[in-house]
């Protein structure tokens, strides 16, 4: 049946986790990813968002297509926001979505979504399966598509019936296709670009389209070159934190420190960034008409140049383009202050303030960070509570993390989870605020459910944070819609059979840690927050008093 087909096509393209919220409407399906359950291991999970979450995180790790199902209409639009993370992330994602019975479209049936044009601003491609003949062509292009050039989401939909009917069709393996390589003479070029520089900059970007060679790599180039690199937001693990070419983030919360030197800079070598609204911030970093000499590569030759005119556009996949610079070297950099002082700011910004009352945030998540092992895992939410993990702690190599570029809330949980399930021998530790905690959180039970136990971090300040320090600044003293009621996120898990802890002092935090880790079960450190304390670098009063003086 083409149900079978369907989960026999997956197979046949090397999946092995699929995330889903069961529906009605391929039941068919389900029961071919029961015939395959030997290969391909079933997620199941609570909310359609989370699923899509889930199967995005495991292609960041893996840098396989991650594979989420979901059901017609309620359960598609749910599952829309993991398709919008994968396009802004550049993930490879396919989302096979039940669809209604073919003869009934256009009737407003029941459930009914045209899919093509729903998902059209979103996804690379999207298609739909009426023919069960078809299945394993139409499957195997969502795979090329999603992991071809820039990677990003495929959505396909699969109709009721289509399922049901017998076909007998081959299975089509995976295509190996060779990747697009830099031109030699542009690698000439751009080192000749870089032996004229006196101050260059390196960002780096580019999540699930690194490889691990690819990444060893691009550090020996960089290191071979004394480039102090900046990474593009939520791309910590990217580059080693405690290296002394690390010169921190570029995103949302940036060291202004930082900021600066990218505007001294009189050469930015952008490698896997599409130099979108974060990391420039704001489109304001640098002059559009190349006043700073820009190199840019990246996979899809249609992003370089679309807003920042640079100097020289390499399109190239990143592992070869890393693999053919590798052995690259300016004889004699001439920037080694310049990395200095661009390592001296970001250690400055690293230095934990004296913050009042017992809990120093900034302080726990250094004192956290020494205990982390060496190949952990972290992910992260979206809010202002993001920027203390990134300004005050450094990733080591070896260790991952998994944040939404796009900056949508509800991602931490379910991505821990599904870090977890695709490298259950590796500890993963969610960033996530009280906000994003109760978008989610229910996703939980699927820790419970498939044996992982991953460790939530949960910051709580009893209020949508980003949105307050926005609302001060604006209209100051006059709170509206951002203040939350909270429950006892500690007693929360604990109501599953998990570990919970809150953590209101400093140097509670990593006992607390340790206890959740050696607990074995997926666990909860509520850390009670000072709501005055809104930002790392700035109080409510603060930006009140900035407000009103204006």
């Amino acid at each position: 049946m083409g149900g079978r087909l369907i989960a026999d096509a997956l197979v046949a393209q090397g999946t092995t986790h699929v995330f889903a919220v069961p529906g009605e409407s391929y039941l068919d399906v389900l029961d071919g990813l029961y015939a395959n359950r030997d290969r391909v291991q079933l997620i199941t999970c609570r909310f359609e968002a989370g699923a899509v979450n889930m199967a995005e995180a495991h292609a960041k790790l893996t840098g396989r297509v991650g594979v989420a199902i979901v059901t017609r209409g309620p359960g598609a639009c749910h599952g829309s926001i993991g398709v919008h993370i994968a396009q802004q992330d550049s993930t490879p994602l396919l989302l096979l979505v039940g669809q209604i019975p073919h003869e009934e479209t256009d009737r407003e049936s029941f459930q009914e979504v045209d899919y093509r044009r729903m998902f059209a601003p979103l996804a690379k491609w999207v298609t739909q399966i009426d023919d069960e003949r078809r299945i394993p062509e139409l499957i195997a292009h969502a795979f090329d598509v999603a992991r071809s050039g820039r990677p990003g989401p495929v959505v396909v939909a699969i109709s009721e019936e289509m399922q049901k009917r017998f076909a007998a069709v081959p299975d089509l393996p995976p295509v190996r296709i060779a990747p697009a390589h830099p031109d030699p003479e542009a690698v000439e070029e751009m080192m000749e670009l870089l032996r004229r520089a006196e101050r260059p900059l390196a960002i780096l970007g580019g999540g699930a389209a690194w490889s691990p060679a690819g990444r060893k790599a691009i550090r020996r180039f960089l290191e071979a070159n004394r480039l102090p690199v900046a990474v593009a937001f939520r791309r910590q693990g990217l580059f080693p934190g405690e290296h002394e070419l690390y010169a921190g983030d570029l995103g949302v919360g940036a060291d202004p420190g930082l900021v600066a030197h990218a505007k001294e800079a009189d050469l930015i070598l952008a490698i896997g960034t599409r130099l979108g609204e974060p990391v420039t911030q704001g489109y304001t970093l640098f002059d559009m008409a190349g006043a700073t000499p820009l190199i840019h590569v990246y996979p899809d030759q249609a992003e370089i140049g679309r807003v920042f005119r640079p100097v020289l556009g390499i399109t190239s996949d990143l592992n070869a383009f890393a693999a053919a610079v590798k052995g690259q070297k300016v004889k004699k950099p001439a920037w080694e202050g310049w990395a200095r002082r661009l390592r001296a700011t970001r250690l400055a910004q690293r230095e934990a303030p004296d913050y009042p009352g017992p809990l120093n945030i900034a302080r726990a998540l250094q004192a956290l960070e020494a205990v982390l092992p060496e190949d952990a895992i972290l992910t992260t939410d979206a809010g202002n509570f993001a920027t203390w993990p990134t300004r005050f702690m450094h990733l080591r190599a070896g260790q991952e993390f998994l944040g939404p570029t796009c900056g949508a809330m509800g991602y931490g949980v379910p991505a821990a989870i599904g870090a977890a399930i695709t490298a259950p021998d590796r500890c993963v530790v969610c960033f996530v605020g009280d906000g994003g905690a109760l978008m989610t959180g229910q996703e939980i039970a699927t820790a419970f459910h498939h044996g992982v136990a991953p460790i939530i971090i949960v910051f709580n300040n009893g209020m949508y944070g980003t949105i307050r320090m926005y609302q001060e600044r604006t209209y100051p003293g006059r709170v509206s819609g951002t203040l939350l009621t909270n429950p006892d996120f500690a007693a929360f898990i604990r109501s599953f059979g998990g570990h919970g802890e809150v953590v209101e002092r400093t140097e509670d935090m990593v006992p607390a840690f340790e206890r959740a880790r050696a607990s074995g079960k997926p666990a909860i450190i509520e850390l009670r927050q000072d709501p005055e304390q809104v930002t790392h670098r700035a109080t409510i009063a603060d930006l009140r008093a900035q407000a009103l003086a204006r």
